[in-house]
């Protein structure tokens, strides 16, 4: 039996994907770059994008640390792959992705 919160974890997940990438594949078809001097430019272009920058690297951060210390847990995913989607894809694709495999697993115990 699947956990009631497996489906809209993976919504949220597969929306985090998307609704991101969109974007991202518009910042990257106008030119933009992930090297680190101009996409530090782009990221922190006024107040606005600077504070969501900031918010979402720490939250980005929180979530590492909070998914490794849980790895022991015996429905918890191997943290090492979201941390890289987290960092790589985005965190709202990697949070609720990693959310609902740890509630697939704990159905499976």
């Amino acid at each position: 039996m699947r956990s009631p919160l497996f489906l809209p974890y993976a919504a949220l997940a597969v929306l985090g994907l998307v609704a991101t990438w969109y974007f991202n594949l518009q910042y990257f078809a106008t030119g933009g770059s992930v090297a680190p001097a101009p996409f530090l430019a782009a990221a922190t272009a006024n107040a606005l994008t600077t504070a969501i920058t900031i918010d979402v690297y720490i939250a980005a951060a929180v979530f590492s640390v909070w998914i490794i210390s849980e790895r022991r847990q015996a429905s918890a995913p191997h943290p090492l792959p979201y941390v890289i989607l987290c960092f790589a894809l985005g965190l709202a694709f990697a949070f609720p992705l990693y959310l609902a495999v740890r509630e697939w697993r704990r159905r499976l115990r």
